[in-house]
């Protein structure tokens, strides 16, 4: 009985082994499946990242490689005929570079002024390049061959800060005590034709229409002033906004001015009502130094806080960031062909955003109910930063 017992139980023994075996090797056979399985999900999830990075990396090549210079930039501005962008500097120079989407090559410097330039603009028919200086000069360049056409050496009793080309014979300036004076080229003086000073502060920019019949100039006093070019005389100034008025735009088809404030404010006007102005809007409280309207109702600013932001102005939406910098920006311009923004920052560095995508943003849905502060920070297609809801939605399923 031992003996049969003893067997009964090895017997059941080798059973439970056997059988215990067998469960091992199914559950080893499971696992290895298992673990298949979470390595196959784990390499198609990181092809799709990688997929996902590398679509945004081949997205960033569709605009020009970033400019970096040794010296601070005041200005920068688009040719209007070919893929040139001048550069002004603190040291008097316009530095002109050839751009496309694999390099910018410098390709010349005009040594322009002694001191600080300030101002830059392109002739309509990008020959002759105009520029400003704190040592009061005025130059025409010409853009070939890098000679001086005019040199206004003596300008303004201060240094001028903006410059507004109205035509191809008119020009004007405005200084930092808040006088301007009109430049007519057929007249071989060196004085102006026409000089008003009705601002307390400097001339922040200036801004005419297609009928060229009146300037409006913005200043730090915070004041609108309009000046009658034909006639020669203030049309009419607006009462002083207890904020600087920095720059200017023209929108929804030139029937509309945009001006922004150091208190980060836009202000619209209607052209022919400069004395009031008719809609305002509250985008942040930092300073807003630049703007660049790029559609019939959208502009997109940049200034104090180093981040491009573009806004629907009728109706008034927040779009989203466009693209930023680290330090504060000083200055933006559109290309000619309207694709491209061009913006200089505090850190002496340049940088292209593709804006193409804006034909989409044209119509803003106002029935949509929005979130300021997402619709504030959320990424544009041209920014280098992409929002992680969007970039890993992919993944989430």
């Amino acid at each position: 009985v031992l003996y049969s017992g003893t067997t009964m139980s090895d017997s059941s023994s080798e059973d439970e082994h056997i059988i215990n075996d067998e469960d091992l090797k199914s559950s080893d056979s499971e696992s290895d499946n298992e673990k298949d399985s979470h390595n196959e999900e784990d390499i198609e999830d990181e092809d799709e990242l990688i997929k996902a990075i590398k679509e945004a990396q081949q997205f960033q090549r569709n605009h020009p490689p970033d400019i970096n210079t040794e010296d601070f930039n005041a200005d920068i501005c688009f040719h209007p005929k070919n893929d040139l962008l001048g550069v002004a500097n603190m040291l008097g120079d316009v530095q002109i570079y050839k751009y496309n989407t694999d390099e910018c090559e410098l390709i010349a410097t005009h040594e322009c002024h002694l001191k600080s330039c300030r101002d830059i603009e392109f002739s309509d028919d990008g020959n002759v390049l105009y520029s400003t200086a704190k040592d009061k000069s005025i130059v025409l360049t010409d853009v070939e061959t890098g000679k001086f056409i005019r040199n206004y050496e003596e300008a303004h009793e201060v240094p001028a800060y903006s410059l507004r080309i109205i035509d191809e014979h008119t020009f004007a300036t405005g200084d930092d005590d808040g006088c301007v004076n009109l430049w007519d080229l057929r007249i071989k003086e060196q004085s102006p034709i026409f000089s008003i000073k009705e601002c307390e502060d400097y001339i922040s920019d200036m801004i005419t229409n297609e009928a060229k019949k009146y300037l409006v100039c913005s200043s730090g006093d915070g004041s609108l002033t309009t000046i009658n070019i034909n006639m020669r005389k203030l049309h009419v100034q607006s009462e002083e906004y207890e904020e600087e008025l920095t720059c200017l735009g023209l929108y929804n088809c030139e029937t509309k001015i945009i001006s922004g404030s150091s208190k980060g404010r836009l202000y619209s006007y209607n052209w022919n009502e400069f004395g009031l102005h008719c809609d305002s809007l509250p985008l942040h409280k930092k300073l807003i130094s630049c703007l660049v309207p790029v559609t019939e109702n959208i502009v997109v600013t940049s200034g104090e806080d180093g981040i491009l932001r573009a806004t629907h102005l009728s109706p008034q939406r927040h779009l989203g960031v466009v693209g930023q910098h680290n330090l504060f920006v000083e200055s933006m311009d559109i290309s000619n062909d309207g694709t491209l923004i061009a913006s200089s920052s505090h850190n002496n560095d340049i940088k292209f955003w593709n804006i193409q995508y804006f034909e989409d943003y044209e119509k803003a849905n106002t029935r949509e109910k929005t979130n300021k502060k997402k619709e504030m920070k959320k990424n544009l297609p041209s920014s280098k930063i992409k929002d992680a809801s969007d970039f890993f939605a992919g993944f989430a399923s």
